[in-house]
């Protein structure tokens, strides 16, 4: 008598690890799918926003997070950065500095030709060394 085995079928699924991890993985979202999401919820209607949120398994408030980073310039993604030391982030009130600089600058210079220019005025030799001129009296004046 032989016994025919019936052919084994492929697994389709297999076992689960019966092992669970002491602490459940946070999800994270790569930028390209937030984006996704952010332009999807963007183009609903108000009432299918809902929608996504619960397919997508998100709270409102992570739609609201990341609208703040793709304003902020934050989810422009992954773009190879130059290599070597960060350049400082630019003033920008570098040219009004600049320019009341050079205004005060100026002001300085105008300031120490006044000073010099009254310095003279006040130098004794140029004034208080006159020669006192006699003048005429008149008659009939009482002065002498």
């Amino acid at each position: 008598m032989s016994t025919k085995t019936p052919p084994q079928l492929p697994a389709l699924h297999s076992a689960p690890d019966p092992e669970v991890s002491d602490r459940p993985q946070r999800r994270t979202f790569s930028v390209a799918d937030k984006l996704r999401i952010l332009e999807e919820v963007d183009r609903a209607r108000p009432g299918d926003v809902g929608a996504i949120l619960r397919r997508e398994g998100l709270y409102s408030s992570n739609v609201g997070r990341w609208r703040r980073q793709r304003d902020a310039g934050m989810l422009r993604g992954l773009a190879p950065a130059k290599p070597g030391p960060k350049s400082p982030p630019a003033n920008p009130l570098k040219s009004d500095v600049e320019r009341l600089e050079r205004e005060n600058a100026r002001l300085r210079e105008r300031l120490t030709r006044a000073e010099a220019v009254i310095d003279l005025q006040n130098f004794p030799t140029c004034w208080d060394f006159r020669c006192p001129r006699r003048t005429a009296t008149r008659v009939g004046d009482g002065r002498h």
